[in-house]
């Protein structure tokens, strides 16, 4: 593991608790759904989950194991190929939970909202590093902000395609990278000027998006019934009442009651199962160690020689600890209904996956600049001249 596991330890020993208690929380949550099912048994479900839990945690090897300025390139083709996925699937994608956000390969359900929500931040992170040199040589706030208003441009309007065609189908999603943009280009050092461009023209965008796509009632509908106090939707009522039933140590792993009632309990209200039947000193658990993965990641970008690589740390970072406590503000009543995953431990395949990615990622960058070669000597990789040089 020494050998093979490069990087933070204390990431890759996350990423490996979150992917055991997954197993463990997945298997005793979904008796109900393989109730619905007649051709599927919970030790089915459970395999299938285990297979992607298992792809997962190989592909943030390999992703690790890449050298992080290898996605300065990747990040400009899959800049151009995430928006044409995304209006496939919203063309000729298949339903899920009420809106066209899939498609179907080999029988699997990809939601490409995931793939442009990797493709965004890689690119915002590259987009900002090219700048950030000359923002060093800078003499006033007033150059710096000549300089971003150069090239701050196209990522504002990426940043407002992409939230848009995602809000036609999944507004939640769309909201969550459209804020770690926003975070993202705040560390970038963009000035508040541009910020405040990205807000309006985004914003815009991603309202318009939202009316004229498929979410539009269903969005109006839960946030009505969020702010009327006596109109508690069937899924807040038994997410509260599972958060009741287990108390502070919870009822026992496989004890919980609520989740043959609250739907999707092995998914977007995992968490309500978890505080159920492992407490909430168990769930405060999980939120220290969402936490110590965003400090983590953060300390991992401090320490990046190269800005895209703190910038590409930061930005995945965030995005991944936004989405968890998003997922857990929801089960516990601070927010509106939304279908989020909880990022490592909900069931699911799309989100697993290039989450595992987004980790590999992180990991790269935690490696430095020094890599281990083939015969185990530590030599220094050949610098890399896109970060400077690519206009």
């Amino acid at each position: 593991m020494e050998k093979n596991m490069k990087g933070d330890p204390i990431i890759w020993g996350i990423v490996l608790v979150f992917s055991f208690f997954s197993l463990v929380i997945v298997y005793s949550s979904v008796g109900s759904l393989a109730l619905k099912r007649e051709s599927v048994t919970t030790e089915s479900i459970l395999l299938k989950h285990g297979l992607l839990v298992g792809l997962s945690l190989v592909l943030t090897w390999m992703a690790h194991r890449i050298n992080y300025k290898w996605y300065w390139g990747v990040s400009k083709v899959a800049l151009w190929i995430a928006p044409l996925l995304l209006v496939y699937g919203f063309v000729f994608g298949s339903k899920l939970a009420g809106a066209t956000r899939a498609i179907s390969i080999f029988g699997l359900s990809f939601q490409m909202a995931d793939f442009a929500k990797l493709a965004l931040i890689t690119s915002i992170a590259r987009i900002l590093a090219k700048r950030q040199r000359e923002i060093d040589k800078a003499f006033s706030i007033e150059s710096v902000e000549v300089i971003m208003n150069k090239s701050m441009w196209p990522a504002i309007l990426w940043c407002s395609v992409i939230c848009g065609l995602i809000a036609l189908f999944n507004f939640s999603t769309a909201a969550i990278l459209f804020a770690t943009c926003m975070l993202l280009m705040f560390i970038g050092r963009v000035p508040v000027k541009q910020i405040a461009r990205l807000f309006v023209v985004g914003g815009v965008a991603v309202a318009f998006a939202l009316i004229a796509g498929q979410r539009w009632g269903t969005f109006i509908s839960r946030i009505e019934k969020f702010l009327h106090e006596g109109d508690t939707v069937f899924q807040a009522q038994q997410s509260y009442i599972a958060i009741w039933r287990g108390g502070y140590l919870g009822l026992g792993p496989g004890n919980g009651i609520q989740k043959d009632f609250l739907p999707l309990s092995y998914s977007d209200f995992v968490f309500s199962t978890i505080i159920e039947e492992f407490g909430l000193l168990f769930a405060a658990l999980i939120i220290f160690l969402y936490l110590g993965l965003l400090y983590r990641s953060m300390k991992v970008a401090m320490n990046s020689k190269k800005a895209f690589g703190g910038l590409l740390s930061a930005g995945l970072a965030f995005s991944i600890v936004i989405q968890a406590m998003v997922n857990m503000g929801v089960a516990v009543g601070l927010g509106p209904i939304t279908g989020q995953p909880l990022p490592m431990l909900s069931m699911g395949g799309t989100s697993l996956l290039f989450t595992g990615i987004s980790l590999g990622i992180i990991l790269s960058v935690s490696r430095g600049d020094i890599q281990e070669n083939e015969d185990g000597e530590l030599a220094p990789n050949k610098d890399s001249e896109e970060e400077d040089n690519d206009e």
